[in-house]
């Protein structure tokens, strides 16, 4: 279930850089666009966990949700929806495929955790692989505001990261409440802020908003985005670590330029085919341990099963 998570995972982040972009190309307000996206989705979530009884509605007034919404949906997604105004999807999603060293750095720095060679080395493989797939089909002229919207899109993903490592303590406080839960009220609180600073800073254009491109990449982003994708993500925090996840963060890259190629006949060369073996290879060597418990687990479990029906 965990791989196949991961999977998804991977699949859907791939598209949703594409769909923003789509988005604000079509004149939706970046803020208002992320706000509406993150707190519908996260509405829709809570209350179905609510009817299932998964969820409390005293949830909604921890300080916990506030704190984890402004860092991995606020923080994030107001940075990464500005900055695709000026920064194509293709090097959004490459500057993302930063998350899990900027991971790492906040463990071993910040919280003190133990440092692991292997770990950055994974990354900055994974990351030459990022660059090697688009260094060969993006091309892009360099400005001014190029360079702030890759600086605030980095901001984005050092809060996205700093969130993610608070959820896992979020997690543990709320055990006995479903990870999906707690993400959807995280979400809430996130898009609710996003609204509000788009009130302020944002001309409400409603034509553009309700246009056929721009609701149809905020349906998507709502359902499949945010309902299926982040809600796996935060699963998946809560199911492994904080690391493994975000190295969903360098299959982007690679997603986003098969679907390319696939639908707009984008070329495919040789120095892409290395850049993929590449990536997989740096996400493998980050998570070798991880993927090794998870596969001697599985065994157990096996053989276990196995012993069971030869008692029976």
């Amino acid at each position: 279930m965990i791989i196949i998570s991961y999977i998804i995972v991977c699949i859907v982040f791939g598209t949703t850089f594409l769909a923003i972009t789509l988005g604000v190309e079509a004149g939706a307000p970046p803020f208002m666009s992320a706000g509406l996206r993150f707190f519908l989705a996260g509405f829709i979530l809570f209350f179905f966990m609510v009817l299932r009884r998964k969820a409390e509605i005293s949830l909604l007034f921890r300080k916990e949700m506030i704190l984890t919404g402004i860092c991995m949906t606020f923080g994030t997604y107001a940075t990464l929806y500005w900055g695709e105004q000026y920064v194509s999807s293709g090097i959004a999603s490459v500057l993302s495929a930063t998350g899990p060293m900027i991971m790492i750095v906040i463990q071993t720095f910040i919280l003190g955790e133990k440092f692991r060679g292997k770990s950055l080395i994974g990354c900055l493989i994974g990351l030459g692989g990022v660059i090697l797939l688009l260094s060969s089909s993006v091309t892009f002229e360099v400005s001014s505001l190029w360079m702030i919207g890759c600086f605030v899109i980095l901001i984005g993903v050092i809060s996205y990261n700093s969130g993610a490592l608070y959820s896992k303590r979020v997690i543990g406080t709320f055990k006995e409440t479903s990870p999906i839960a707690l993400n959807a009220a995280q979400m809430m609180y996130g898009g609710g802020l996003l609204i509000f600073l788009s009130l302020f800073t944002e001309k409400l254009d409603v034509q553009s908003l309700l246009s056929m491109k721009a609701m149809g990449s905020l349906l998507y982003l709502i359902f499949i985005g945010s309902m299926v994708g982040h809600s796996l993500f935060y699963w998946l925090i809560a199911k492994t670590n904080p690391v493994f996840p975000s190295t969903a963060l360098y299959i982007t890259p690679l997603i986003a330029i098969s679907i390319g190629a696939i639908f707009n006949n984008e070329p495919l060369t040789w120095l892409m085919g290395i850049g993929v073996i590449t990536t997989i290879a740096g996400t493998v060597i980050v998570n070798f341990d991880s993927l090794k418990e998870l596969i001697l687990n599985s065994q157990s479990f096996i053989n276990k099963r196995n012993k069971e029906k030869l008692s029976i």
